[in-house]
């Protein structure tokens, strides 16, 4: 087969740099199966699609796979190989455009490529990388095999280049099932032929056999087209109407999942299937009552006659219908195609949920049209959409004089779309009535104009702070000058006296850098800098060089932390538009000042950059002179309300002249003392900065304080009757900063970081080893310690008595008990213990090639499994042990054969069967003898040879399937841990508190009065997985700590 010309496209892998190759352990098949499977790589080989190859870095194996008609298809494990490879991100057609474009065409041909995959040629530096192990040998695809990640995508894409000019004109493609459409049979015959002579130019070929030419309908991807519209598949249908009611929760989402693709075929389904919602519930009983069995017959109803629906045609509006009941919300989509009929395009429907169910009946009208927009965004892009309903949703959103919350949103949504409300005059076509008829409306609802929580907010759009800075140098000395304009036109003015001699353009940059430090300080985001340097401003727009070394430094300086600024504006101005920051920069005392003006001009000794040296990462200043003119105190918020209710005496700025008017018909001024009505109409008295910090003092942690959170101490203060603008963020804050709250505050139960579990691909390349003890009372024999081991994969597990944990039992534990019985694993995962951590556990571990993980400290997840098999081995123990309860070292041997031979949840299996291949024979079976021990009893030596042989070869399939089954199990838990994680992450430098425990404190804490957390600490290395090594202020480490036991400190 000659295939497609690679200068169209092949298929490349791309792997992954770093990642190692892999080679699969060989499989054993079953002697019947060894011929099919011959025949199938000979085909293979005859058809020129494999070669052979001599040492690959990837070996796969073959799956065989029996086919619905019996044959045997033989498929490689391209797992790992797909693991290493990207995804390919080429974009796959949209199912529903694609089909909506194949109908309405009078002449439709179908066809399917033959062996679609293998007539893609595979890169030739790439061909290797697919090598699979035979009985004949190792091959590899010249061709591009079946079951590698992105060859779907590689296919669409050469299908892409070899129709480009026909695409969505007279050819549509989905991978490998092509479409010929034609809108007259005349041309149709001519389309075909533009088609075919572009597959014999690009050497494709079709099967026959899956083609149908000139038809007027056919099935395209799961549904039948035709020229009048667009139908379900029969196939599908007849799944559904011929399967028995759901007996379980599998079988009923198997249900769910059939109805999903055919989703756009029935009206209301969310309503017809609102009776099985409450058996999806977690740790519910599934009893499939009468309302289910009702709802699963009005479905295979409904399917008995489904409807056919058509496609929009363009230059015609759409129709959407929009309904709301009270747990379920529906839409259909339609079109007056012809004779001014009506015909169904879209149906859509989803059940409310959550807070959802509360909204009122315009409120749930209105999410129905948002719910609609949202899935149907490609049909109103191109169409204006006429929207019925019960009430008109667009007047009553839009209609609203200001909107916050949902409301809002939703008003950003369908403004985007040519979208109108027209009423409802009569009922075009039956799938209208029926539509109406799914989706009645409560006789009880009340429709009101009156949308719930609406809130007014205001947003002031200020203009950014403006910067003026200039740089002076003489012989004797050298200054600089800053100037800030905030957006309320309060001017700041800084003058600095410059320590080094420099030259004037050294100077501009420090007068820069200075006040970008001060910019920076002040966390101003944008900034707008004008300097009358055209040097300095175009070297920081990249139009001029910096070529001089003594100025590379500041530039360098400059740079940096004008990039610590969202947007920055950096403006050339003449020197009489920057005569403030020169004259400051001159000499603070030539600053001219008004009769009645005042102004605080500090004068500091800086140097930012050392002309020696490249870059200075914190400055230190140090302050010689301040030379003040007068003292500005911060102004009183009472001041500007008092005068204007005394004198009728407003500010000078107008923002905040309007602003006093605005707020002043609230307050009262009785006896010199300012009060404010609230809306309540009580009175609170207004009070400044030194008393408001002691009124929060006093109502938080005063004689009646009871350390109440933020909003409580805000209610408090309210409740008394005190009054300040911010009194609700400084509440907030205050209450945050309290030492004796943070160190006093409940721990924090949700999970930092989701789930992290430990994965093993095969028996014995994971163990987790722990301690458990010291057990009371001692055995006989003096020992009061168990060293126990758990293999992840299988759950086998090895425990000896010992007197003491040292670290050389833990090292011949770990040589004898693992490495000499099981062979030698890839890792180790042990708790902090010095027994565990050593020099001779090193050179173990140096020895044999494995690697030791540390878990954290107090958390019993990171090390799991080991802490789940010491609690079920003293759990059997407990249970087994005589009376003085002094023997259980004698029987540690019995629980763990018991636990051994056990079924585990996770795995569905016993740990002695994933080991040996076979289930251990129980002393119960030999006293009252089992079906299998009268089997063996009758079999002869070598029949016998032969059963525990072919137990043998299917242990790899039985792994495997342990794995997988351990996998889905490990994601369950991952899912519902993961609904209590809350994200919680610190970074290097953050200060924290510690939960109170051993780990942090060596002091006791068994009063009901200690606190419950310990501080501060600064965390000083960030570990994978939510782990913390945190310092406290002598310098003493802690660590690992697991993030679930910090939180952050506020000070």
């Amino acid at each position: 087969m000659p295939g497609l010309d690679p200068r169209i496209d092949v298929h490349r892998l791309a792997i992954k740099k770093g990642v190692s190759p892999k080679k699969q352990s060989q499989r054993r098949f079953r002697p019947e199966l060894i011929p099919e499977i011959e025949y199938e790589v000979n085909k293979l080989i005859g058809a020129d699609f494999i070669r052979e190859v001599k040492y690959p870095t990837w070996i796969a194996n073959v799956v065989p796979v029996r086919k619905k008609n019996g044959q045997l298809r033989v498929c490689v494990d391209f797992r790992d190989l797909n693991e290493a490879c990207p995804k390919d991100d080429f974009p796959l057609p949209v199912t529903e455009i694609m089909i909506d474009a194949t109908t309405g065409h009078e002449a439709l041909s179908f066809m399917d490529c033959t062996a679609g995959y293998n007539q893609i040629r595979m890169a030739p530096e790439d061909q290797e990388a697919t090598a699979f192990r035979t009985l004949k040998g190792i091959f590899c695809y010249k061709v591009m095999p079946f079951g590698l990640k992105n060859a779907g995508a590689t296919y669409q894409r050469a299908m892409q280049k070899i129709f480009e000019d026909m695409m969505h004109k007279i050819v549509e493609c989905y991978v490998d099932d092509l479409v010929v459409k034609s809108k007259k049979r005349e041309s149709h015959l001519s389309d075909l032929r533009k088609v075919f002579e572009r597959l014999r130019k690009c050497q494709l070929k079709m099967n026959p056999l899956k083609c149908a030419f000139g038809v007027t309908s056919g099935k395209f991807i799961g549904f039948i087209v035709r020229h009048r519209g667009i139908e379900i598949d029969q196939t599908k249908i007849k799944a559904i109407q011929e399967m028995p009611e759901p007996r379980n929760l599998k079988e009923l989402r198997g249900l769910q999942g059939r109805l999903a693709y055919i989703r756009r075929f029935i009206s209301n389904l969310a309503g017809r299937c609102h009776p099985f919602n409450h058996l999806m519930k977690k740790d519910t009983s599934f009893d499939w009552d009468d309302s289910c069995r009702k709802a699963f017959e009005s479905i295979k109803k409904y399917l008995s006659s489904p409807p056919v629906l058509g496609a929009p045609v363009k230059g015609k509006p759409l129709i959407l219908y929009i309904a709301a009941q009270e747990r379920s919300l529906g839409a259909m989509c339609a079109q007056e195609i012809e004779d001014r009929k009506e015909t169904a395009l879209y149906y859509l429907s989803r059940t409310l949920v959550g807070a959802e169910l509360n909204y009122s009946p315009i409120e749930k009208i209105c999410l129905a049209l948002v719910f609609a927009i949202q899935k149907l965004k490609h049909y109103m892009q191109a169409h204006t959409v006429h929207v019925i309903s019960k009430a008109d949703p667009i007047k009553y959103i839009l209609s609203r004089p200001v909107l916050s919350g949902r409301l809002a949103k939703w008003v950003v949504l369908i403004k985007q779309y040519d979208i109108v409300y027209v009423p409802q005059k009569s009922v075009k076509g039956q799938a209208i009535a029926d539509f109406f008829a799914d989706h009645p409306v409560p006789p009880e609802w009340e429709l009101s104009v009156d949308l719930p929580g609406e809130d007014v907010f205001y947003i002031d759009v200020l203009p950014p702070w403006e910067m003026y800075f200039d740089g002076a140098a003489r012989q004797d000395g050298a200054g600089a000058g800053v100037v800030f304009l905030s957006p309320e036109k309060h001017v700041l003015t800084y003058s600095f006296v410059l320590t080094q001699l420099c030259s004037n353009n050294m100077a501009e940059y420090q007068a820069l850098i200075l006040g970008l430090q001060m910019a920076v300080g002040l966390g101003l985001k944008d900034l707008d800098i004008y300097g009358d340097s055209q040097l300095v401003i175009s070297q920081l727009l990249g139009e001029y060089e910096v070529k001089k070394e003594d100025l590379i430094p500041h530039h360098r300086h400059a740079t940096k932390l004008l990039e610590k600024l969202d947007t920055v504006k950096l403006n050339h101005v003449p020197r009489s538009a920057n005569k403030m920051a020169d004259a400051l920069a001159g000499l603070a005392a030539t600053l001219a000042l008004g009769a009645e003006e005042t102004m605080s001009v500090p004068v500091c000794n800086r140097w930012v950059v050392a002309s020696d040296i490249d870059e200075i990462e914190d400055e230190e200043y140090e302050e010689v002179d301040m030379i003040t003119v007068h003292q500005i105190d911060q102004e009183d918020w009472r001041q500007p309300i008092v005068d204007y209710l005394s004198h009728q005496k407003l500010p000078s700025d107008p923002r905040h002249r309007m602003e006093i008017r605005r707020r002043a018909p609230r307050f009262i001024l009785f006896n010199g003392t300012l009060f404010r009505r609230s809306f309540n109409h009580s009175w609170s008295r207004c009070i400044g900065d030194e008393e408001t910090m002691k009124a929060m003092e006093e109502a938080h942690a005063g004689i009646c304080g009871a350390h109440q959170s933020g909003p409580k101490l805000y209610d408090c203060l309210k409740t008394m009757g005190y009054y300040w603008p911010t009194m609700v963020q400084d509440s907030m804050d205050y209450a945050k900063k309290c030492e004796a709250c943070q160190f006093h505050a409940n721990f924090i139960h949700q999970p930092p970081e989701p789930l992290h579990p430990t994965v093993s691909s095969w028996p014995f390349e994971a163990w987790g080893l722990d301690v458990v003890g010291p057990i009371t009372p001692k055995s006989s024999a003096g020992q009061a310690y168990i060293l126990a081991a758990t293999d992840y994969f299988s759950k086998w597990a090895e425990a000896i008595p010992l007197r003491e944990v040292k670290k050389e039992n833990v090292v011949d534990f770990i040589r004898t008990h693992i490495i000499y019985r099981y062979g030698i694993p890839r890792r180790i995962i042990t708790d902090n213990g010095k027994p565990f951590f050593n020099t001779l556990m090193t050179s173990l571990c140096e020895k044999f090639k494995f690697t030791q993980h540390k878990s954290s400290m107090y958390n019993a997840p990171a090390n799991g499994l080991a802490e789940a098999f010491n609690k079920t081995l003293c759990k059997l123990l407990s249970k087994v042990v005589s009376k003085s309860k002094r023997d259980w070292h004698e029987r540690i041997g019995e629980a763990l054969w018991a636990y051994r031979t056990s079924y585990k949840t996770a795995t569905q299996s016993t740990p002695y069967a994933l080991v040996y291949g076979v289930e251990s024979i129980l002393p119960l079976e030999l006293q009252i003898p089992s079906l299998r021990v009268a089997i063996q009893e009758g079999l002869t030596n070598d029949d016998n040879d032969k059963l525990r042989l072919a137990e043998l070869e299917a242990l790899d399939e039985k792994r495997l399937q342990a794995q997988q089954k351990s996998e889905c199990y490990q994601a369950r838990l991952s899912r519902a841990f993961n609904k209590k994680f809350r994200p919680r992450s610190f970074q290097v430098g953050d200060i924290v508190l510690a939960v109170r425990r051993p780990i942090i404190t060596s002091r006791k804490t068994g009063s009901k009065f200690t606190s419950k957390w310990d501080g501060p600490y600064v965390v000083q290395e960030v570990y994978t997985n939510g782990a913390y090594k945190i310092v406290d202020a002598e310098g003493l480490r802690v660590g690992p700590i697991n993030g679930k036991f910090l939180k952050w400190y506020y000070s």
